[in-house]
């Protein structure tokens, strides 16, 4: 058995051409999508970037790995302590890689992402791995030519699992000048309008509509896709068109590697899955350009599973379903039991027999940007604020997403039955969770205690000042009554 994952940082399913969006920057991917199954409803347990892929490596919620920030204790993984052996558990096949090594699989990896991050545990089980040394600063040309030199020596042994990283819809968008504007003219998602983008003007926070470069306006002339604020709609377009650029340019660099792949022979029996680590709010919350929240724009991640033999072209699959699930699918699928550590839940049927069987509900977490926890159900999307990275988040947050997919309307006074029903699933949720680990901590209420979430604590001094120069000074006493520890 071939292998490849598709790891695309930052790719937000609503972006994608198979996913419903009006703009072609997907035709390889959208491609794989065609012929295999498609997840409509698929999470990260915890964001962003660090939490989310030791949630996927390791199989287990941040609340329980430990990781669920970017920086400070709760950015480290949980020491085992004395039941540690000579190797610690993903050595001995408890991380995705190291699970598909014990399959007798060479196990590749290309990405910076263990050094970005300092995430050593990351590299846990693979057999080799490409570092391109820029720490995810990166664009598409510098990943690809390793992963075609890779492919060109080995493509045709068998038994390996492959796992590329590409980083173009990160910010800052950074695709080559010469790569042009496919989008230019094209219109916006009908969401976008001048009354929009006027109220989001107003909003204070991190990536709000006024400070793209999160607590200030500035920009590089080395990213000229990437705006500093959003003024006007022109503004507005830049921003969009230079996301969509990035996923644009990183799709043909996929399309590199299918056609080696193709000219190859190896393309009709390849196993690939194509996900990502988070998505990227443009224009949820009021948010433009991050993953800084527990929402629909941060969380809601693409799936697709192209398993020739296995998985019928076209299917579409609704069901909800977490990243750290895919352990314990390929382990039912390829016939093996899933590691005892592994918290997901196996999604094998919907690809094998095209059957319904997610989650009734899923909980997703935020604890770099700001201190989240939320609750996805039916068409609700339930968030509780704990700390708010200085957005002035209401503490409950409700949201229909059938009705208002760009998170705009807070319903939650209107439907406090709602309400009710999301904090009993979150407090089951989180009572499971503590009952399943021998530890007594929580680590979002580790985050809080350290002083806040990494991306927002110390910065409250130096935003205040970008507030008052842009007609915001009117938010300065609720951040300051809000954040009382920081020094302003």
């Amino acid at each position: 058995m071939r292998m490849l994952v598709l790891d695309l940082d930052s790719l937000s399913p609503d972006h994608l051409g198979c996913y419903g969006y009006h703009r072609n920057t997907s035709p390889n991917i959208d491609r794989i999508a065609a012929e295999g199954t498609l997840f409509t409803n698929y999470y990260t347990s915890d964001a962003p970037c660090m939490p989310s892929r030791t949630a996927l490596m390791t199989g287990q919620f941040g609340i329980r790995n430990g990781v669920v920030g970017h920086g400070g204790t709760a950015a480290d993984l949980r020491r085992e302590g004395t039941a540690r052996g000579f190797r610690d558990r993903l050595g001995e096949g408890h991380s995705l890689p190291g699970f598909m090594r014990t399959l007798d699989m060479k196990t590749v990896l290309f990405s910076p992402f263990g050094e970005r991050h300092a995430s050593w545990n990351f590299y846990a089980g693979f057999n080799e791995m490409y570092n391109s040394g820029k720490g995810g600063m990166e664009s598409a040309e510098d990943v690809t030519p390793s992963v075609l030199d890779w492919l060109s020596r080995h493509a045709r042994e068998d038994d390996w699992f492959v796992y590329v990283n590409y980083w173009d819809p990160h910010t800052p968008y950074r695709a080559p000048e010469g790569f042009g504007n496919p989008f230019a003219g094209e219109p916006l998602p009908d969401f976008f309008t001048e009354d929009v983008l006027e109220r989001h003007k107003r909003k204070v926070g991190p990536h709000s509509a006024r400070e793209i470069n999160m607590f200030n306006n500035r920009t590089s002339p080395a990213y000229p896709r990437h705006p500093g604020e959003l003024l006007d709609m022109d503004g507005l377009r830049q921003m969009i068109d230079g996301y969509d650029c990035g996923i644009r340019y990183m799709d043909e660099h996929i399309g590199k590697l299918f056609a080696s792949l193709e000219q190859a022979g190896f393309m009709d029996d390849l196993v690939i899955i194509i996900t990502a680590d988070h998505g990227e709010n443009m224009g949820q919350l009021g948010i433009y350009g991050e993953h800084g929240t527990a929402d629909q724009g941060t969380c809601h991640i693409p799936m697709i599973v192209r398993w020739p033999g296995m998985t019928k072209p076209g299917h579409v699959d609704t069901g909800l379903h977490y990243h750290l699930d895919l352990g314990p699918t390929l382990a039912e699928l390829l016939g093996k039991p899933p590691a005892a550590s592994w918290d997901g839940q196996s999604y094998a049927a919907a690809l094998n027999a095209q059957e319904e069987c997610g989650r009734d509900y899923l909980v997703v977490s935020q604890c770099a940007h700001v201190c989240q926890r939320s609750v996805r159900f039916g068409d609700w999307l339930y968030m509780r604020t704990y700390h708010d990275g200085y957005h002035l988040f209401d503490e409950e947050m409700l949201f229909h997403l059938g009705d208002d997919p760009y998170e705009q309307h807070n319903v939650a006074q209107q439907h406090k039955d709602v309400c009710k029903d999301a904090v009993y699933y979150l407090n089951q949720w989180h009572d499971e969770r503590m009952r399943s680990m021998p530890y007594d901590s929580d680590p979002l209420w580790t985050v809080m205690k350290e002083g806040g979430p990494y991306h927002a604590k110390g910065n409250l001094a130096k935003y205040i000042p970008h507030l008052e120069n842009t007609g915001r000074g009117d938010a300065v006493q609720e951040l300051r009554r809000r954040h009382p520890l920081e020094q302003v």
